[in-house]
């Protein structure tokens, strides 16, 4: 009977240690750094290395993330959850509610609103080819910077051009 009731005791200190393990373990924040992966349309999200198939048409659109090496942990890590909040004390990028309008204007055009089409990428319909163009952005807090002609007239998609205007 000692014998039994000593097993018992070392198994529900086992127990309790676990179960408390995994209350702490939901208050317990680690600092690392997070990325979306893939395209704009959720290309890139198709397979992952868990093997659940194609997640944007699964429900789970483009609200996905990639764990680094360290964390994924060969799959097993696999299905579990991982609460991400940003860090504002860290980073001014995850400022809620910030608004960042952005205007282009080609050489023969006035300034024209441009739309967010997926995160740093902006997007305008109109035809500007041929023209300079020249970008405008204004931040939450009013500040503006404009970039004057940043692409030469003869600039083409998929290209990249450089501008040495920045907020300070």
């Amino acid at each position: 009977m000692e014998k039994q009731t000593a097993v018992a005791l070392v198994l529900l200190s086992v127990l309790c240690g676990i179960a408390s393990h995994g209350v702490d373990a939901q208050y317990y924040w680690t600092t690392a750094t997070a990325t979306f992966y893939g395209g704009g349309d959720g290309s890139g999200t198709m397979g992952g290395a868990c093997g659940y198939g194609n997640l944007y048409s699964s429900g789970y659109g483009i609200n996905n993330a990639a764990l680094s090496t360290a964390l994924f942990n060969d799959g097993a890590m696999c299905g579990a959850c991982y609460t991400i909040y940003c860090d504002t004390g860290r980073s001014r990028m995850c400022k809620p509610g910030t608004q960042i309008t952005m205007w282009i204007k080609g050489s023969n055009t006035n300034w024209l609103a441009m739309s967010r089409n997926w995160g740093a990428n902006w997007q305008s319909n109109a035809f500007l080819n041929g023209q300079r163009l020249s970008f405008r952005v204004r931040l939450d807090d009013g500040r503006e910077a404009t970039a004057s002609d940043v692409a030469p007239s003869n600039w083409w998609f998929g290209a990249t051009y450089t501008s040495w205007v920045n907020f300070y």
